[in-house]
């Protein structure tokens, strides 16, 4: 018998078709946007409650100009600057060792984001109220007169009437400030918890004291994680800046705005000049907090993480010659 070999020869099988996957519910989506899109211009260039001409002409103007500046912006960057320095202080205070510390924190912490701004501002604007004059000196001079039997006794350095130091602008300024440090405070706290405990033992290891360890090694770290929060709580103080106008604070935008559209009877295109201001603003904000962003995150991230890899590598191989390439062997 002759045996024949059969070899078998397996079929390639065929090329697969790809099919992209179809989504016709993001093409209703874009559809109906359009759809809004197109209305909502529509209805900017056709309504004449707008009233544009008069819009651009009065939102420049020199008391505009000034309340924006010497309003708000300069409140905002006051308010920003006491309150981030009151935080980082009350931050300390709530991780402190000292029970009486920590507790004086934490009511003010309470208190300060228990209560509205626009209440508070409010409370402030009529502070005058509880004292006619502001004097500096001796505390309870006159009970202790009393005491030791000595009548109408003063010992007072200087004083301010309330009217005089206790103007709008101080007041609002109190007022945003001390909000904003309780706020800090908590952004802060939660930065400096953030930093690994090895970091503080090393640096405690090497004889630092507990400030050279804040200013040097914790807060450079916490930076990361406190930067993004502390650029939007500026982005809100630059918002609430127009609640000024309930203490009332006459030198500031949204004021003189608000004043011109109720001397003029065109409240609604002085409140969108309000809105064009505003958005100006916080995109400038929005920019600085976006490359401070970048620079404090630094390191972190993947590519940073990385980055931080192939140093170690180098470092370790000598970081010369071809001992420091990374590669498939």
């Amino acid at each position: 018998m002759e045996s024949h070999d059969t070899s078998t020869v397996r079929a390639r099988p065929e090329p697969l078709r790809a099919v992209p996957v179809r989504h016709p519910g993001r093409w209703v989506a874009v559809a109906v946007l359009a759809v809004l899109v197109a209305m909502f211009v529509h209805l900017l260039v056709t309504n004449d409650a707008f009233n544009w001409s008069f819009m651009v002409d009065k939102m420049f103007r020199p008391p505009i100009i000034e309340g924006l500046l010497r309003g708000t912006v300069l409140m905002t960057v006051s308010a920003m600057l006491i309150g981030v320095t009151l935080g980082v202080v009350v931050a300390v205070m709530r991780l402190s060792d000292n029970p009486i510390l920590r507790g004086v924190a934490w009511l003010y912490t309470w208190f300060f984001r228990a209560v509205p701004r626009l209440v508070l501002l409010a409370v402030f604007g009529n502070i005058g109220i509880l004292w006619s004059r502001i004097e500096f000196g001796v505390p309870f001079d006159t009970q202790l007169g009393q005491l030791f039997g000595i009548d109408n006794l003063q010992l007072r350095l200087f004083g301010f009437s309330s009217r005089d130091i206790l103007t709008g602008f101080m007041a609002g300024l109190l007022g945003l400030a001390l909000s904003e440090a309780a706020y800090m405070a908590e952004i802060v706290r939660a930065g400096i918890q953030s930093v690994d405990e090895g970091q503080t033992e090393a640096a405690q290891a090497l004889g630092m004291s507990r400030g050279q360890l804040l200013r040097r090694v914790v807060l450079p770290q916490a930076m990361r994680v406190i930067i993004p929060p502390t650029g939007n709580e500026t982005i809100a103080m630059l918002k609430d800046t127009s609640l000024l106008l309930y203490v009332p604070v006459s030198v500031e935008l949204f004021f003189q705005l608000d004043a011109v559209g109720k001397r003029t009877f065109q409240i609604f295109p002085m409140y969108v000049a309000a809105c064009l201001w505003y958005l100006f603003l916080t995109s400038i904000l929005l920019v600085g907090q976006y490359f401070l962003e970048r620079h404090f995150g630094k390191g972190y991230g993947p590519a940073g993480r990385a980055r931080l890899r192939l140093r170690g590598m180098t470092a370790e191989t000598g970081g010369g010659g071809n001992s420091g390439t990374v590669g498939p062997a």
